[in-house]
């Protein structure tokens, strides 16, 4: 997008006074703002509006479910197409870094040390927004780099190296120490990190223990999970490409990262990618620009199935077993919801299977934060300051959500870095 089509398409926009396409941005990234910058030919001033409100902007511009939040609430939409509201928001980060703008700088030091636990999106955003304030942070990473899910589980068609390692380059240019190859998962670490001279500690680890099923053959020789299959295509791209090159690969679920798998398997060689998920294809989680993609590729997406059985030859799966299902309860999308459909009975021949049906906290992480409050296995968190129930500790992103987006991640990062600024510099935190 050039700057006129960028002006052109904001040009559209409706000027709506609630702004609704704000109101449905987790991240507070403010869309409607930019867009009117855009429109009125502040160019520069959009920039800093996506980056001043959201330090991961750029990396958001390229894989925000916009379909699901901002997007979605464009009123454009009623009468027409809605505004291209992730376009806009690519083209003024674009714009504004190549007119070097800086939208946000390192704050005069205060005494107080922040540590933060995973350098994924809360935990950048977070340190992002309390090196503003002047606090030095420490984000302690347990892989070799930076970036949680953003650097290995997103595919590369998605998010380059190269635009995730800008928005990195910005957050520790704010003087944000990223020790990586550090894992902390020791019992009573928050409090240890505490002890140790930190006055606050924001706890953002990520999911990283693939959910697998339960069924019989699910231990086979070419059985994978999504992260692991997602972690290896980005880092080790050949032990994918001998994987499922010239195979017929099935991968179990329905949503963005099945067909990340999906698309992935197919660009890889994969010769034919089948996508098995309990949801009727209106019901699919995945975003409906991520299904059609998948389609335009080739992948078959079989909905309403669910996978009961692996077959395997020489400890190696060849195939797979199942049957249709429908709700017990309309509407109610879980599997303990899902019942059989007599006489569906279906096999696959397969030579990889690919399960992407989420991922939970290690067993570790319940050790970090004492007493851990938990809920569904994650931890419990305030939904307005991160807050959670051991003084001084706050947790956000998928450890405290489930797996959930990019931009939800952000909120809560920027809520907790506000919350620990708010009990820094108050001595409380607003509950």
């Amino acid at each position: 997008m050039n700057v006129q089509q960028a002006i052109d398409e904001a040009n559209r926009c409706l000027l709506c006074h609630d702004a609704p396409c704000s109101q449905a941005c987790p991240g507070g990234t403010d869309p409607a703002k930019f867009i009117r910058q855009i429109r009125f030919m502040n160019l520069k001033g959009a920039a800093r509006t996506v980056l001043g409100n959201n330090p991961l902007g750029g990396v958001c511009a390229n894989v925000c479910p916009t379909d699901d939040t901002c997007v979605r609430a464009c009123l454009r939409s009623g009468i027409g197409q809605p505004i291209d509201i992730d376009g806009l928001q690519r083209f003024a980060v674009d714009y504004g870094r190549s007119q070097g703008v800086k939208a946000f700088a390192k704050g005069k030091e205060l005494p107080h040390k922040v540590a933060v636990i995973g350098a994924g999106p809360a935990g950048l955003t977070a340190a992002a927004r309390l090196a503003t304030y002047g606090y030095p942070v420490t984000i302690f990473e347990a892989r070799k780099q930076a970036g949680g899910m953003l650097r290995y589980g997103v595919p590369e068609t998605r998010l380059t190296v190269e635009d995730l390692e800008t928005d990195l380059n910005e957050i520790t240019a704010l003087g944000v120490e990223i020790r990586t190859n550090t894992r902390i998962e020791s019992k009573n670490a928050a409090a240890k990190l505490l002890d140790e001279g930190y006055s606050a500690v924001f706890v953002a680890p990520g999911l990283w223990k693939p959910l697998a099923l339960n069924i019989p053959g699910a231990d086979l020789d070419g059985v994978t999970t999504a992260l692991t299959f997602l972690d290896d295509a980005r880092v080790a791209p050949e032990t994918i490409r001998t994987l499922v090159k010239d195979q017929f690969v099935a991968i179990i679920g329905g949503g963005s990262v099945a067909m990340d798998v999906a698309t992935t398997a197919i660009r890889l060689g994969a010769k034919r990618v089948y996508a098995l998920a309990l949801e009727g294809m209106t019901e699919l989680p995945a975003m409906g620009d991520e299904i059609i993609e998948a389609m335009e590729l080739g992948v078959v997406i079989k909905p309403q199935a669910q996978v009961s059985k692996v077959l395997g030859e020489n400890g190696r799966v060849v195939g797979i077993e199942g049957h249709e299902t429908e709700w017990v309860v309309p509407g109610k999308l879980t599997p303990d919801n899902a019942k059989k459909v007599d006489g569906t009975r279906f096999s696959l021949k397969v030579g990889a299977l690919v399960q992407a049906i989420g991922q939970g906290a290690t067993e570790a992480v319940g050790g970090i934060i004492t007493p851990f409050k938990s809920d569904r296995g994650l931890a419990t968190a305030d939904k307005q300051s991160q807050a959670t129930t051991m003084k001084k500790v706050f947790a956000g992103g998928d450890v405290v959500r489930g797996a959930g987006t990019v931009v939800d991640a952000v909120g809560d990062g920027k809520r907790a870095a506000e919350a620990i600024h708010e009990l820094l510099s108050e001595g409380q935190v607003a509950l």
